[in-house]
């Protein structure tokens, strides 16, 4: 046996005919939450000049869409930049929207949210950069990262190949190379950073050669060898003593029997000698042809 629930009593109203009617226009709700009704701010702020009023209406209008501001801002969150700074970045994307912005043309959302985004992605191209690299290496990188994800999305895809996101992208294998490599270039490693967690820890700045100025005394010292070889027997003896053996001017003159003015004279004018062989042997040195 069925039972007609839905009678009701006399007098009583029919619920269920309010449970299914259609709610009204009025109360559709925004796509955002964000989007105020501030056409009539706008029309406003377009008729006044510059003027204390003009800048009230405009914060007025900053004010009203500012968490549509802050809203796109939070799409580019774990992205190495504080959420803060995306904000005040995309803030003023929004006050460059609202100055630029002609009512004439249609809704202010449609045309602020491009603005505001083009902002925020511009703070990361000019700003975030630990490494500055040209535009056209930075779009490659774009377009690598772009392709790498997409080639990757399945579940159990292999890392893509070089080759793989050349085809993918339409660029040369040289191409993708350059954006692979700016990939690693959107951030940098402190030079005291920690290579080793280990008592004998050391930092990446321990692993960097330096200049070694033995390299040029080896040089000078193979360049001067011809020129010593031709000197006389003596003179050779007194830079021998001198320089090897440390010995004084006077204990060289006591030795060979000579004035030690006599050594002084010797000792310059053979330095003297094969300084000038070794730099005639060299492009551009003075005795050179």
């Amino acid at each position: 046996m069925l039972t007609d629930m839905s009678t009701s009593r006399p007098g009583t109203p029919d619920t269920t005919a309010t449970a299914t009617a259609p709610a009204p226009a009025a109360s559709v709700r925004r796509t955002h939450d964000d989007a105020p009704d501030t056409a009539a701010l706008f029309a406003r702020m377009a008729e006044l000049q510059d003027s204390p009023e003009r800048d009230a209406v405009r914060d007025e209008l900053v004010t009203a869409w500012l968490p549509m501001a802050h809203r796109i801002a939070g799409r580019f969150r774990d992205r190495g930049e504080a959420v803060e700074d995306l904000r005040q970045v995309a803030a003023l994307g929004l006050v460059k929207a609202i100055d630029r912005f002609d009512p004439s043309r249609g809704a202010f959302e449609s045309y602020a949210v491009p603005t505001i985004t083009g902002e925020v992605k511009r703070h990361f191209r000019d700003r975030m950069w630990a490494l500055r690299v040209p535009r056209r290496v930075q779009e490659l990188r774009n377009r690598v990262r772009v392709a790498r994800r997409d080639l990757t999305q399945n579940p159990g895809s292999p890392e893509p190949s070089v080759a793989d996101i050349a085809a993918h992208t339409g660029l040369t294998e040289e191409e993708v190379a350059a954006g692979m490599e700016a990939l690693e270039s959107f951030s940098t490693l402190s030079l005291d950073a920690e290579l080793s967690s280990g008592d004998d820890g050391y930092s990446l700045a321990d692993t960097l050669g330096a200049t070694d100025t033995s390299y040029d005394v080896v040089v000078d010292r193979e360049a001067a060898k011809e020129g010593l070889r031709r000197l006389p027997e003596r003179e050779r003896a007194i830079l021998y003593m001198r320089f090897f053996e440390d010995m004084t001017q006077s204990r060289i003159a006591d030795k060979l029997g000579i004035s030690q003015m006599h050594v002084s004279r010797l000792i310059s004018r053979s330095c003297a000698r094969v300084r000038d062989e070794v730099l005639g042997q060299r492009p551009g040195g003075r005795n050179a042809l």
